[in-house]
């Protein structure tokens, strides 16, 4: 059937994205929105592409190549690509399609030319634009000329750039089809690109208008400068008009030439303000239809606008949907609790449940609306100096939000107190309501952290005789215990003990002797601190090995393999069963946390224990038997030797006596409750892990009922969703396939610190001035100054330390404290004061600077940096 070959335009909407891909569905859909004009054309559909690809059987030997390949190699991937396109150049179009294409031509009409453009079926997807992957032809004349760039579009599905876009982003290669548009050529005056969301905030009350003389060709490829205009609310608010010296028109034979620009009009702008402001009308009117934000490249004939494509704009990260019209202000919580990384559903459900507040979620991440704490004169001052305190990044940006005053609604009515934020890491409140004082004494923490030992012994036994819907009813009532737990007010006041004497000390001593950051030496090596015994205990693993080289050999294997089941093959070599029992003694402690440990669909270091392996594998080659306890001691020596050294400096200033003792009392007070602010988070985990534990022993027998596929398909699920198919033992299959393509896609995506209800990402900044110039700003965590190599560390897993190496990483949760031990400083991208990194640098004496932008990417792996966790700076060294 010649027919199936080409389709009109006008015959193709959003549905048939299989049969003329994702551009030409576009372009067919917008021909059916009123008030928007498309130049006519036609699709040569998918069933074209297949025609011609089965006349080259060597393709398949050779896509399979492609889908092995490192999208890194690029050289292997440049020269398979270019074998792909010369294998579909090379076939000869058959009589009767080149029949089909050519009788669409004289449809169209005749003309001078035509624009011949490829339109994969994975092009312009909400997840995935492919912009600029595959080629497009614009001013084609003549049949033949149109025939041979057809086959051209074909080929381009395999231009270096699109076959690494979709390795990249997990798309196989076979599952792509190319499909191509031909349309008539325009000539406009101005043609350019419209956002309907602006680029760079992200607003989705602001468009954005770029616009130049001639084709839209000299924008795309950077030949001119556009001018560029930001409307909101239908208003003008911005605008930059450059000087366009150059413009691309059609060539009389055919193709594009860059012609100059009349001296007199290089200056003028490419539209009129009227122009522009029905140029963003008809953009919020394709924005409506398509319900997302779009990409529209546009051209101006004859005073007319034609949209020759629209796509939806993939890097915009999402809003929270609050079920209002409200303007509202949402502040990130993973870059409270060092877990920026998306969650799968039942992660960020089981979350939401055991927050202290409302938790909203977008792009795989959590937020909270902080807009009532913002408004309410009675609460900002206070607010605001917290999250200063805690994260000056996202203090900076709030109180931009306030200054600018266009966000924040009238202060609410008196209600209910406004719930504290997240902690970060532990549950208690940074900020917003702190608890009255608790006395100094050691009992209260013991009384504390024995509750919690015997309320998760009590889970353990009880959960084990649950199952089906009555698992689920226990699990959600017992998070009603965690919670009680967790924001238990004895354990909030033994939190903000620690953190209030701190922030004394170091503001005290600052101002009495000139000091900075005094309490980060005096609260080294505190008592009960689990997260910092968690590392020196992994030490004392090391300690069992070490004596035993073919333990050590065999474990070297184990880490080359990721051979999880390896503690079965320890017993076959000398120390074997001791180092086992020591690792699974470790594991029975420690076992239940990992990477973003707070979402609980993680993969647990008892159900990963080689993950560990490289760990340990560390801790044998940099360190010498004893290690652990030796750095426990030194650490308090050092911290004894600090408090003796300035209580004398105290004691000689004048009323020193007075500052001495008052002095002594904080620093008792710290190191009584310094080390607990890690423990109800240590507790919430081994909570989550009893839960996980019990839900794969369901999933399990979901699997053997077929109900579901994967035992792993209900990460997919809310727990409240999960609970209902254990009730009726039915699923929804389809909404776990697009979960999970959903979650790939905001595995991409990076989350703001600060974000509104217009989808504007709000930026803050350090408002300081005393570092070098060059130097990395961030936020000093952990007083001292090192300097070493820098090891950027994106996966833990792939962690190699050297003595006096600086660990560089994105951010630190828990379960990267037994690093810690083998480095001399730390660097991260997100941080705060309090956060887990922090207190763990604090508690080692590493000096460290957190909150640092982009510190992954702008400082080279290997490199020689300087640490100034001090003044909280970071030097990269020549």
């Amino acid at each position: 059937m010649i027919e199936q070959y080409v389709l009109d335009l006008k015959e193709v909407d959003q549905t048939r994205v299989a049969a003329v891909g994702g551009k030409g569905a576009h372009l067919g859909e917008l021909s059916r929105i009123d008030g928007v004009r498309v130049p006519a054309g036609f699709c040569v559909t998918t069933a074209a592409f297949r025609r011609i690809a089965a006349e080259a059987p060597s393709m398949n030997d050779q896509l399979d190549r492609l889908s092995q390949l490192d999208p890194d190699d690029r050289e292997a991937v440049r020269t398979l690509s270019a074998e792909l396109r010369r294998t579909i150049e090379g076939i000869a179009i058959p009589g009767d399609l080149a029949t089909a294409i050519t009788r669409a031509l004289d449809r169209v009409g005749e003309q001078a030319g035509y624009a011949v453009r490829s339109s994969a079926t994975a092009e312009d997807l909400p997840t995935a634009s492919f912009a600029g992957q595959q080629d497009s032809y614009l001013n084609v004349v003549g049949r033949t000329e149109v025939l041979r760039h057809v086959t051209r579009c074909w080929a381009s599905l395999f231009t270096e750039r699109a076959a690494t876009y979709r390795q990249r982003n997990g798309i196989d290669h076979r599952g792509v089809e190319m499909a191509v548009v031909v349309q008539q050529m325009v000539f406009p005056r101005a043609a350019g690109i419209l956002f309907t969301a602006d680029p760079v905030t992200s607003s989705r009350r602001v468009a954005s208008v770029e616009a130049g003389f001639g084709l839209g060709e000299a924008l795309v490829s950077g030949l001119v400068n556009p001018d560029v205009f930001k409307v909101r609310d239908g208003e003008i608010v911005a605008r930059a008009v450059a000087g366009k010296q150059r413009a691309v028109h059609a060539s009389p034979d055919g193709g594009t030439r860059v012609m100059a620009v009349d001296p007199q009009r290089q200056e003028q702008p490419a539209l009129t303000d009227t122009q522009v402001l029905r140029l963003v009308r008809l953009g919020r009117r394709i924005e409506a239809h398509f319900g997302h934000p779009q990409d529209i490249e546009w051209c101006l004939v004859d005073d007319e606008f034609q949209i020759v494509q629209s796509r939806p704009i993939t890097t915009l990260f999402p809003i929270p949907a609050v079920g209002d019209d409200d303007r509202h202000v949402y502040v990130s919580v993973g870059h409270q609790q060092m877990m920026t990384d998306a969650m799968k559903p039942l992660g960020l459900s089981v979350f939401q449940l055991v927050a202290g507040r409302p938790m909203y979620e977008a792009g795989g991440r959590l937020f909270v609306d902080v807009t009532r704490e913002l408004a309410s004169p009675g609460t900002r001052p206070g607010f605001l100096e917290g999250m200063g305190r805690a994260e000056p990044l996202i203090g900076d940006a709030l109180r931009s939000v306030v200054e600018r005053g266009d966000l924040i609604p009238p202060p609410p009515d008196q209600g209910p107190g406004i719930p504290p934020l997240p902690d970060q890491g532990s549950g208690a409140p940074p900020v917003g309501d702190r608890p009255s004082p608790v006395e100094s004494d050691p009992a209260v923490v013991v009384a504390l952290i024995t509750r919690t030992e015997n309320s998760l012994a009590a889970l353990s036994r009880d959960i084990r005789t649950r199952s089906g819907p009555a698992l689920l009813d226990f699990i959600l009532a017992d998070i009603q215990e965690l919670k009680r737990v967790l924001f238990d007010p004895r354990s909030n006041q033994a939190i903000m003990a620690g953190m209030t004497a701190v922030w004394w000390l170091n503001d005290q001593l600052a101002a009495w002797l000139g000091e900075k950051n005094v309490a980060d030496t005096l609260t080294q090596s505190v008592p009960h601190n689990i997260t910092s015994e968690m590392g020196l205990a992994l030490l004392d693993v090391a300690d069992a090995i070490r004596p035993h080289p073919d333990l050590v050999a065999f474990l070297q294997r184990v880490a080359e393999e990721n051979d999880d089941g390896f503690l079965a093959g320890m017993a076959e070599f000398a120390g074997g069963r001791e180092a086992r029992k020591a690792i699974e003694n470790w594991l029975d402690r420690y076992g239940m946390r990992c990477v973003g440990e707070i979402d609980i669909t993680r993969p647990r270091w008892s159900e990963r224990p080689a993950t560990l392996v490289p760990m340990i594998l560390g801790n044998v080659r940099n360190f010498e038997p004893g290690a652990g306890e030796r750095r426990f001691e030194q650490g308090r020596q050092e911290a004894a030797k600090k408090e003796r050294e300035v209580l004398e400096r105290l004691r000689a200033l004048p009323d020193g006596e007075r500052k001495a003792e008052e002095t002594r009392r904080m620093i008792e007070r710290a190191r009584v409750f310094t080390g607990y602010r890690e423990y109800p988070k240590y507790g919430m985990v081994c909570r989550i892990s009893a839960y996980k534990r019990a839900l794969l022993e369901e999933a399990e027998r979901l699997v053997h009922a077929r109900v579901i596929r994967d035992r792993e398909d209900i990460f997919y699920l809310t727990i409240q969703e999960l609970h209902e198919v254990l009730r009726t033992r039915a699923v929804d299959e389809q909404l776990i396939r697009r979960r999970k393509e959903a979650f790939r896609s905001y595995q991409a995506l990076t989350p703001p610190r600060v974000l509104t209800s217009d989808g504007e990402i709000v930026t803050g900044a350090y408002r300081r001035g005393d570092a070098p110039a060059g130097a990395l700003v961030g936020l000093p965590v952990s007083a001292g100054t090192v300097e070493g190599r820098a090891r950027v560390v994106l996966d833990m897993a792939q962690a190699d330390f050297e003595p006096g190496d600086i660990l560089v990483t994105t951010y630190t949760d828990p379960s990267w404290t037994p690093l810690f031990v083998a480095i001399t400083g730390l660097v991260t991208e997100v941080g705060g004061l309090m956060t887990h990194g922090a207190v763990i640098a604090r508690e080692y004496g590493l000096p460290a600077v957190v909150g640092v932008l982009d510190a992954t990417r702008l400082i080279p792996d290997g490199r020689r940096i300087r640490v100034h966790g001090t003044d909280g700076y970071v030097e990269i060294l020549p």
